[in-house]
């Protein structure tokens, strides 16, 4: 199938991309900074708004707000699109703005996690829009202002729009080397908090229970869970605990984030979790709580997902460009969909690397080529050339 002129001119809308990029990059968006994701929320109505009206949905517990836009709700084939606007970088982080290190690399807050990826989604809907058969295929988008803080308040909406749907496409960044995600750790954060006795550090230290000590020794053991239990990583991302030096503390907190790789391995870790703290939460004057929980279960590829992949690739060697796809450990709204039962591709966004850092960048090029192969696709499956899941 030839590829449509609005596909093939993608490559010249360079600029125009790179520059939209930078925008939205140079807009905070922090999950933390209500003000930045209100305003980051105001840019993308403006130039989504393209496509038809982009409605702001409230959430649950929060200020902030996702964004939903519908495009012929009607037509007999309907595909979902997800991305989230939001980020790691809060309002008071020192990295705020982009940089052009090269004609071919930026480097900026979200330029890969995922503002890149709402570029190429943006860019690959408006020259689908131009192709002769883009009135037989409806979309949703649902863009996510939670997302790096689990998608607490999206999860609901992402439910809910999975059961009108036949596939989803995620734009998450892909892979540095270009692949997209092929499956996905599912993730869980988990406070540990640990309370003991306070008690006069000069006068009767042995009257206290020091809470600190305690979980000092309790997070080596739970860290070692990583080279315990296959397909588990651990990682203790943060503790606080205690006041004044003159005082045995008697509280002490840590926060730990978990991954896991298949059905079953939560509830492995969890046993082996209580078992490591049940031996400090039986001795005279301590106390262990474990808060918290999974908030994503694994992505696993179906069937389906390979077959859509296979699609995929093909359309992208036809424009010139070959990658694979991989298991991954971070999580995304991608699990969700997949818990909800909607077969989804992942990580079809921008290529870059770095995320989450101060050096975070996207490659450049590669928005105008994956807008290229993800415009290619929709017009391929809105021809009838690739058939979608049936739901059951």
């Amino acid at each position: 199938m030839p590829v449509p002129d609005p596909i093939a001119a993608l490559p010249k809308r360079a600029s125009e991309l790179r520059d939209l990029l930078i925008k939205w990059c140079n807009q905070n968006s922090g999950s933390a900074s209500p003000a930045g994701l209100a305003a980051m929320l105001k840019l993308l109505q403006a130039d989504f708004g393209r496509l038809g009206s982009a409605e702001a949905v409230p959430l649950a517990d929060t200020t902030a707000q996702a964004l939903r836009l519908r495009v012929r709700p009607t037509a007999p084939l309907q595909l979902l699109l997800s991305g989230h606007y939001d980020t790691v970088y809060d309002a008071d982080h020192p990295f705020q703005a982009c940089t052009l290190l090269s004609p071919e690399r930026l480097r900026g807050p979200g330029t890969a996690d995922m503002k890149g990826g709402l570029v190429v989604m943006l860019a690959a809907l408006l020259a689908f829009e131009k192709t002769p058969h883009a009135a037989k295929l409806g979309y949703e988008i649902l863009l996510g202002p939670d997302e790096e803080t689990g998608s607490q308040g999206t999860a609901p909406l992402l439910e809910e729009a999975a059961t009108r749907h036949r596939f989803a496409l995620v734009f998450e960044p892909a892979r540095a080397n270009g692949d997209l995600v092929k499956s996905r750790k599912g993730t869980g954060i988990f406070t540990l908090t640990c309370h003991g006795r306070a008690a006069h550090a000069g006068r009767a230290p042995e009257a206290g229970r020091n809470a600190i000590l305690a979980l000092c020794d309790l997070l080596p053991r739970v860290e070692a869970l990583t080279a315990e239990l296959p397909g588990v990583m651990v990682n203790v991302g943060a503790i606080r605990g205690g006041g004044a030096a003159n005082i045995v503390p008697d509280f002490a907190e840590a926060v730990i984030n978990v991954r896991v790789t298949a059905a079953g391995d939560d509830a492995t870790f969890l046993r082996r979790l209580h078992a490591i703290c049940a031996p400090w939460h039986a001795r005279e004057g301590y106390r262990i709580e474990i808060g918290g929980g999974f908030n994503r279960g694994p992505k696993v590829e179906t069937p389906a997902e390979t077959a859509l992949f296979t699609e995929w690739r093909k359309g992208a060697r036809e424009l010139g460009l070959d990658f694979d796809w991989q298991h991954v450990g971070g999580g995304s709204d991608g699990n969700l969909l997949s818990a909800a039962g909607l077969p989804n591709l992942d990580g079809l966004g921008c290529v870059g690397d770095h995320l989450h850092s101060p050096e975070e960048f996207c490659h450049l090029p590669s928005l105008t080529q994956r807008a290229q192969v993800a415009a290619r696709f929709l017009h391929r499956v809105a021809a009838g050339e690739i058939p979608l899941p049936t739901r059951a």
